[in-house]
């Protein structure tokens, strides 16, 4: 029996002072999609997903809302999960840093790196912005404010434990000219190749003073700091799946096959996070691939705007499947792009409305109606050829594969015209090509719209085929 295939892949772990909104669902769903994709080829799959609950930032917006720290992580955290849920999101594992196994093993993670001598308590001062949760430089600032978060950075000097990064970067640079650890698209491999022979990349903290900073993990070996939100966050990659208690789960899973994240955490992903899994001495992540960001409509998203678009808002609209087609249909994968809510509704009216429901509801109501007996060949290896593709995490292309067979079957039964024929034996054939055609499309949707696909498939695979439900009814711009 052929040895199953390995896919391990994660999203970033979302930050619990924010609401999920379409940022955190795009990601979500992009996983989501690849990991249905590879158990439907038969892989060994884990997805995970979850939220980062530690930090300075996390405990500010919880003393605002009027919560108890960990009440305010509880809140949050289950909006994300209601979110996934929401959009059907079939992650194996949730993890949240405030778990007690997930803490015990950061504390563990940080007893090593102590033990070999790779953390150095020295003196820190520096400007350091709580809403990014990290010390900036002054090229880092715009008019002496943090750009992304339009504050000044507060001045702090403090003693903390620094971890030996330095000696780790020839070999991180090695690993990446060779693609050793993949950094996908390349331009974003280039830009860590930079920061690493531009010389800025230095020894950096891994603690805070609970005087500053009260809420994270305890270090072992120090009862006056707490891990600084890095060490934390990175190594629920590995705690995840049983590091470093469980190591035959671990060793079944790690390393990750693929790491999706945006672009704002790509040096600590691309270069602090291969420094941590040298440390310990463990397997280094395949792949890293870094979408852009994204604005709505032309401008960045912002509250103060008023332009966040939260998951449920797009599901209220356009149906849970059509949310997630629509999602990664607008543009290429990787790239920074705009959103424009009205090609949504353009895209779902073309593709889904008239393209798929449409033949889906003129196919099925023509079997019904002269009470067809179909067979399906379910050949499948067209199916395959969508493999360059998902290899490349071009899903736009895989989709743009699928409208393009389903244009051609539209095609065909407009220029057969399966309503004007009376001869059943022709009637079936003709039908039957047709269903063939629904079915191997159908079988394509599973990994974007697992519900409607399936119900779909069902249909055509039924002893006797009935007419489809309306899948998706047309909107008005």
């Amino acid at each position: 029996m052929a040895k199953k295939n390995k896919a391990y892949i994660t999203t970033p772990i979302y930050y619990v002072n924010d609401e999920p909104h379409i940022g955190h669902a795009y990601t979500t769903v992009v996983g989501d999609v690849l990991v249905r994709y590879h158990r439907q080829k038969g892989d060994d799959v884990f997805y995970l997903t979850g939220t980062d609950e530690h930090g300075a930032k996390i405990a500010e917006s919880a003393m605002k809302s009027g919560l108890d720290t960990q009440e305010f992580c509880d809140m949050t955290a289950a909006k994300f999960q209601d979110a996934w849920k929401t959009l059907n999101i079939s992650n194996d594992y949730f993890i949240r840093t405030t778990n007690k196994d997930h803490k015990e093993a950061v504390s563990k993670i940080f007893q090593t790196f102590h033990e070999k001598g790779l953390l150095e308590e020295k003196e820190y001062e520096g400007m350091y912005c709580v809403g990014c949760e990290k010390f900036l430089s002054e090229r880092d600032l715009v008019d002496d404010k943090c750009p992304d978060h339009k504050r000044e950075p507060e001045s702090l000097k403090e003693k903390n434990w620094f971890f030996k990064l330095e000696q780790f970067l020839p070999k991180i640079q090695e690993l990446i000219e060779k693609d050793e650890i993949q950094i996908l698209p390349v331009t974003r491999k280039n830009e860590v190749l930079s920061l690493i022979k531009e010389g800025v990349m230095k020894d950096f903290s891994v603690s805070r003073q609970k005087t500053s900073v009260a809420w994270g993990v305890d270090l072992p070996f120090d009862d006056n700091q707490v891990s600084y939100v890095w060490v934390d966050a990175l190594s629920n990659y590995i705690t995840s799946i049983g590091y470093p208690d469980d190591m035959d789960k671990f060793n079944k899973w790690w390393p990750a096959d693929l790491h999706l994240l945006a672009q704002d955490i790509l040096k600590f992903h691309a270069i602090y996070w291969p420094a941590f899994l040298l440390a310990l001495d463990l397997p280094l992540p395949k792949t890293l691939f870094i979408h852009g960001f994204f604005t709505i409509n032309g401008e960045k998203m912002s509250k103060t705007i008023g332009n966040v678009i939260k998951p449920q808002e797009l599901v209220d609209k356009y149906g849970v499947d059509a949310t997630r087609y629509l999602l990664l249909s607008q543009f290429p994968f990787g790239q920074e792009s705009d959103i424009r809510e009205d090609h949504f509704v353009e895209r779902y009216n073309a593709d889904l409305a008239n393209g798929y429901g449409n033949a889906v509801a003129r196919v099925t109501t023509l079997i019904e109606k002269n009470e067809l007996k179909i067979e399906l060949d379910k050949k499948t290896d067209w199916l395959d050829s969508l493999g360059k593709h998902y290899s490349n995490y071009r899903f736009d292309l895989v989709i743009k594969d699928i409208m393009s067979r389903l244009q051609e079957l539209d095609g065909y039964i407009t220029e057969k015209a399966p309503w004007k024929i009376e001869d059943q034996d022709v009637l079936t054939e003709v039908l039957g090509k047709a269903s063939n055609e629904l079915w191997i499309v159908s079988q394509a949707l599973l990994p974007f719209m697992p519900n409607i696909a399936q119900q779909v498939l069902d249909i055509l695979e039924a002893e006797q085929i009935k007419k489809a439900p309306p899948l998706f009814p047309r909107l008005e711009n």
